[in-house]
């Protein structure tokens, strides 16, 4: 079977290559309409990051729906955190919530607090009874986890508990790559003859902060490379280790950071202790959140596919509702590695 290509689902629609290509990176430029036109034609076709809707549900299922699609129940929403606008799972659960109210579910959003935590409760807004499936998204206390996971409905985690110690929860979860592109950061950073690199992030924080510091550490300990243990600094307050920064006798050559709020946190610190980026030191964020185009120096990053995490968070929970007996699956999208100017080596 042949490959399908970007330029043959530009061919199909009669654009451009690199529209295509915006819309399928969910990047800046590009109109939503075309941008949903792009995206079902890709599912169509069988695009490579597409092609699991079609063998495993059908693209119609997904994509065309009747006017009035017959009534299927409540997706609840369970999350911790405010999800603003620059967060990645906004961009992600808004392609998510077109595409199952297409197919005839709601999604309703129920806020985990503090005292839901301390108490394991509920909050009083979520009933069970029509709740259908349930996606949890910025939820990564364990305990917490283990009693959603026993609502006896399907449950999608989007990233989790960190599994430090090896126990992951009885449900399906889905997360962005965190191992590859950083993998091919450092080891271009060592191929430039940068061999101190740091980290910034609490790695404990979630299962994807883990990944990325066990990639930056796997592909240092490959390359035989050491790490400057005083270089990693496991917290989510940039605020608080700056000083511990400013103490270092030289300052690492790169500061990979665990997300970009990290990063654009530790270039305005480091700034205000008279280092700047990247002269001093080069930072690289992660999620490609809007904030990572605009700062000074613009940062460089790994960006997420959010598009691809909205069908692939679709099919999961779809499936999982047709086969409750299947192994739970735990799914990596692809991501993509940006070079902007806080890692400009001239």
């Amino acid at each position: 079977m042949k490959k399908v290509t970007l330029q043959d689902i530009a061919d199909e629609l009669n654009i451009s290559r690199n529209t295509v290509s915006k819309a399928i990176n969910n990047s800046d430029g590009i109109a939503a309409s075309t941008r949903d036109k792009i995206l079902q034609k890709a599912v169509e076709m069988g695009y490579k990051q597409f092609s699991y809707v079609n063998s495993i549900m059908g693209s119609d299922e997904i994509i065309s729906s009747p006017a009035s699609p017959q009534y299927q129940g409540e997706i609840a929403l369970l999350t911790a955190a405010f999800l603003t606008q620059s967060h990645f799972a906004s961009t992600m659960l808004d392609k998510f919530q077109r595409e199952i109210s297409q197919a005839g579910y709601t999604l309703n959003t129920h806020r985990i607090t503090k005292e839901n935590l301390r108490t394991m409760t509920f909050p009083y807004t979520f009933r069970k009874d029509p709740v259908k499936a349930v996606i949890c998204i910025e939820m990564f206390n364990y305990d917490y986890g283990k009693m959603i996971c026993e609502l006896d409905v399907p449950v999608l985690f989007v990233d989790g508990p960190v599994k430090r110690d090896g126990y992951s929860l009885p449900a399906d979860q889905l997360y962005m790559d965190n191992t590859t592109e950083i993998t091919r950061f450092v080891n271009d950073m060592l191929a430039a003859g940068k061999t101190r690199i740091g980290f910034v992030g609490n790695y404990n924080h979630c299962q994807s902060f883990y990944e990325r510091y066990a990639a930056f550490r796997m592909a240092m300990l490959l390359a035989g490379v050491p790490v400057d243990e005083r270089c990693i600094f496991c917290n989510n307050r940039v605020d608080e280790v700056i000083e511990s920064i400013s103490e270092l006798e030289a300052l690492p050559d790169v500061f990979i950071c665990a997300n970009d709020f990290l990063a654009g946190d530790l270039v305005r610190n480091l700034f205000s202790i008279g280092k700047s980026v990247p002269e001093d030191v080069l930072v690289l964020g992660f999620d490609n959140s809007p904030e990572s185009r605009i700062f000074r120096p613009a940062l460089s990053t790994v960006h997420i596919h959010t598009q691809v995490m909205a069908f692939t968070a679709m099919q999961l929970l779809i499936s999982r509702r047709r086969e409750p007996s299947l192994d739970a699956r735990i799914v990596h999208t692809e991501t993509e590695l940006i070079y902007r100017d806080s890692t400009r080596l001239d």
